[in-house]
């Protein structure tokens, strides 16, 4: 390199520039001409000058992102990010303008279906429900130009695997105009225009391998939604008989009811799924809600108009989506001590909540005492909330709740503690039912050569369920004697041993019984998984008559070992102050299930020639690679030159869910310099059968060509928490060799990010965006990125295949935005085989960071189950890898 130094010309050359630019001043001073052409003169080329640039300058970005395009991404957009309106940096709730431009598109014919649908479908059903429907028709259905806009979409990250889970938020404001006429009464009512507005959640379950991708869509608010409805001649129409009992309100009520939770409107996709347990899924869990008292309430029963203060009546409303309890009254006091019992189901957590309102009972009407909600999301977290909850809307009062979350379980291991629990719960009121121990899923799918009615017509039938006083019924299918109902029910049991099922089939009319059945809720007991899932034959009906009910049972349990010890934490938690620090994680159940799928890519045989000469007519080889495709992974190959059969000995490796419908994706290849690679044949292999087999040797004939055929060893490998299996899984993969440099993995990873807490503010005195990224060998995952917060939650869940736990190390880094770290933390793979069940569940403190700053976090470590293969197999594979050594 030349040392600096006097270069004359270049300074020459810049003594030159300077006159040059001192040239026009001079000029113009000179000759007395005006200063403001020399302005005039400046301007014009600093706007020049500073446009060149600017182009020059997106020449050079784009040239550079051309050239380096990995790295100009991953370390310079996010400088550019606040350049970009606020939303789209890592939005909570996102816009979607472009889906409002395609409901607009295609909003007349969601009219035409719809029409459709009130014309052929509802109206029938209405005029079969009751006799004075019998000549109503709709003689106008309209549903105008104003289509409905989604407002936001929020993707939710924290929900379970196999399902998307979003939240849409609508609103509707349309020009419906919809007419109905009842001939037999003369009367003409209608819709002239509705507004809805709400939040939908939308669930895309379950995921496949398979086009479409998604089984079923499924949709539902979990709370009510505004609705407002102007009807047009409303009086003419609550006339009639059989409806004069409604009101305007009812009406809304109804409607509004059968929109949210539990009901679900559930679109299956493909076909052989199980749409009643989509459209009724095993609830989240099960709130017991404990209403024990109230504390300074207002004095509404005041005499002498105000000058003399009494007390109040109070009473309290509990409710849960459409699940609704209401307390006894308690007269003449402002403290009033309930001490009342109830369980509610939750199918929605994040979302609902539960709603308590306060009321003041009055002979004409009730006074308004003041109202709270609860997000049931916390009580999840904190297995019991035991607080005081202070009234809204109303100067003073507050009301004291005891809430247990009780988890579903699939065994009955806890339920003669559950039962013994239960038996020394009291419960003063005398409104409240006694604990349950357990909850019972009834999914009714259908039955099969029902008998005929009198004068041999075919039946309408419905289905009338029992579990001790309770009893529900299903909706009627019309004239037929095969019905499909497809409806769900759940029923609180207090005790499995005592209890039985009572199913009544029968005609529309409630009169004529087509079959009956009765189900010991012991034999759930006995059977696999607490569930019956078969054809049952029906008591009282024909010989061939039978039905087809799945029954679920799941024990409720509270999980007090898990309970905060401090109120005060359980306090703040309720109330959404404060940091939540449970002592361990709480992952999805399907967290660490997954296996390995094991490809051994060993040979090919009699495969088609590609590579012809003098025009076709002496044909020539092939070179051939094979690309293999399973769970979104793609692997390739080498090329083996000239070869039509050609031997790889190649493995490759895949972490897979046990989903159904997905497949292996197996294609070959002619490896071609100057033009595209000539296609040499596929073959689609089922994942379910490989796990049934567990390990295939087996020879596959190509499909698409005339000939050829490939050899695959398949192995479905299970993971076990056996520390022990470790050297001897060690000791076989050591004999193992391939060409491709695989080396077999001998545990998989599992790690679950909770949350952190406790971070360290930016310099500026900002919270940080926080995202986690987690390494292990060469493998790295990355969370979302959090908004503002010192103690963020992810909640999500990654694997890694580890070759060798002894070796490998776990790295945990966050950062604000990727761009500033924060902290640090490193986790020795080897440390978990000391741990119980090879699994570390704690928080872990992190380097660089402040002394309070921790993560915590679900390490989990499965090793390899060896004996997944036989002795036979094992001693097969090594002879196959020997061969092709």
């Amino acid at each position: 390199m030349k040392p600096p130094g006097f270069d004359a010309v270049s300074v020459l050359w810049t003594f030159g520039k300077c006159l040059g630019a001192l040239l026009p001043v001079y000029l113009a001073g000179y000759y007395r001409v005006s200063a403001s052409f020399l302005v005039f003169g400046l301007m014009v080329y600093t706007g020049w000058r500073h446009s060149r640039e600017a182009k020059e300058a997106r020449l050079r970005s784009a040239i550079h992102h051309y050239d380096n395009e990995k790295q100009y991404t991953s370390m310079n957009i996010f400088r550019s990010k606040k350049d970009l309106p606020a939303w789209v940096n890592f939005p909570d709730v996102e816009k979607v303008e472009w889906l409002n431009k395609i409901l607009q598109q295609v909003w007349p014919f969601v009219g035409q279906y719809l029409e459709k649908l009130l014309v052929e479908t509802i109206a029938p059903s209405i005029r079969s429900s009751s006799t004075h429907l019998q000549t109503l028709t709709f003689t106008k259905v309209d549903f105008g130009d104003k289509a409905m806009k989604v407002v936001g979409v929020k993707a939710h990250t924290e929900n379970e695997r196999g399902q998307v889970l979003l939240d849409v938020y609508i609103s509707y404001v349309g020009n419906v105009e919809i007419n109905v006429e009842v001939k037999r009464y003369f009367c003409k009512a209608g819709v002239k225009g509705i507004q809805l507005h709400g939040m939908m959640r939308v669930i895309l379950e379950p995921l496949i391998g398979d086009v479409p991708i998604v089984g079923a869509v499924t949709m539902f608010f979990i709370r009510r939604p505004k609705l407002d409805i102007n009807w047009t001649g409303l009086t003419n129409l609550l006339d009639i008989p059989g409806l004069n009992i409604m009101s305007d309100t009812m009406i809304m009520d109804a409607i509004a009811s059968f929109l949210v939770l539990p009901n679900r409107l559930t679109v299956p996709l493909v076909a052989d799924l199980h749409v009643a347990q989509l459209r009724s899924p095993l609830p989240r869990g099960v709130v017991r809600i404990h209403l024990l008292e109230a504390d300074d309430l207002p004095a509404k029963d005041n005499y002498m108009k105000g000058v003399i203060a009494g007390l109040s009546d109070p009473y309290a409303l509990c409710r849960v989506g459409p699940q609704t309890f209401t307390s006894h009254v308690v007269d003449n006091t402002v403290c009033p001590k309930w001490g009342e019992m109830y369980e509610v189901i939750v199918h929605e957590v994040p979302g609902q909540e539960l709603e308590v309102e306060v009321y003041d009972k009055d002979p004409d009407n009730d006074d308004f005492l003041g109202r709270t909600k609860i997000d049931l999301g916390i009580v999840k977290k904190s297995k019991v909330v035991d607080e005081w909850f202070t009234l809204k809307e109303t100067k003073s009062g507050r009301v004291h709740f005891r809430l247990e979350w009780l988890v579903l379980l699939p065994n009955t291991e806890r339920l003669e503690q559950v039962l013994q629990r239960n038996e020394s719960m009291t419960v003063s009121s005398k409104t409240s039912d006694p604990p349950s121990a357990a909850i019972l899923a009834v999914y009714l799918d259908k039955a099969e050569a029902l008998p005929m009615k009198k004068g041999n017509k075919e039946p309408s039938p419905m289905v009338q369920l029992s579990v001790q006083d309770i009893t529900r019924e299903s909706r009627t299918c019309w004239t037929t004697i095969n019905p499909k109902w497809e409806d769900a029910f759940t029923f609180f049991i207090p005790d499995p041993h005592k209890q039985s099922i009572d199913i009544q089939v029968k005609d529309n009319d409630r009169i004529q019984t087509l079959g009956s059945l009765s189900i010991p809720l012991s034999r759930l007991l006995s059977g696999p998984n607490l569930s019956l899932d078969q054809w049952f034959q029906l008591d009282k009906s024909g010989p061939a008559s039978r039905i087809y009910i799945n029954t679920v049972l799941r024990v409720l349990w509270l999980d007090e070992e898990n309970i905060p010890t401090s109120s005060t934490e359980a306090a703040n938690l309720a109330a959404g102050l404060s940091k939540i620090r449970p002592q361990q994680t709480s992952p999805d159940p399907s967290f660490a299930t997954e296996g390995v799928l094991r490809i051994h890519l060993l040979e090919g045989q009699n495969l088609v020639p590609k590579d012809n000469m003098v025009g076709g007519m002496v044909k020539g080889k092939s070179d051939p690679y094979v690309k293999i495709n399973i769970g979104g992974e793609t692997f390739e190959s080498r090329v083996i030159n000239r070869n039509l059969n050609p031997t790889w000995n190649e493995m490759y490796e895949v972490v897979l869910t046990t989903l159904p419908g997905q497949e292996l994706h197996v294609e070959l290849f002619d490896k071609d310099m100057d033009m595209k690679d000539d296609f040499m044949g596929r073959l689609k292999i089922s994942l379910k059968d490989i796990i049934t087999s567990q390990y295939t040797d087996q020879w596959y004939t190509l499909n698409d060509v005339k000939s050829g055929r490939l050899h695959l060893v398949l192995e479905w490998v299970p993971t076990v928490s056996q520390p022990d299996r470790l050297d001897q899984v060690f000791q076989f993969q050591s004999r193992q060799s391939y060409h491709n440099k695989a080396f077999p993995s001998m545990a998989l990873l599992f790690v679950f990010v909770e949350r952190a807490d406790g971070l360290p503010l930016k310099k500026s005195g900002k919270e940080p965006k926080v995202g986690a990224e987690l390494v292990v060998g060469g493998t790295s995952h990355k969370t979302t990125v959090c908004d503002r917060t010192i103690s963020p939650q992810w909640d999500e869940a990654f694997y890694f295949l580890v070759h060798d736990p002894r070796e490998e190390i776990l790295i945990v880094k966050l950062s604000h935005s990727w761009t500033l770290p924060i902290g640090s933390l490193v986790v020795p793979v080897r440390e978990l085989l000391s741990e119980p069940d090879l699994v570390l569940d704690q928080w872990l403190s992190l380097d660089g960071a402040s002394p309070d700053s921790q993560i915590l976090l679900r390490a989990e470590l499965k090793v390899r189950h060896t004996l997944a293969l036989t002795k036979c197999e094992l001693s097969t594979l090594k002879n196959i890898h020997m061969k092709y050594l």
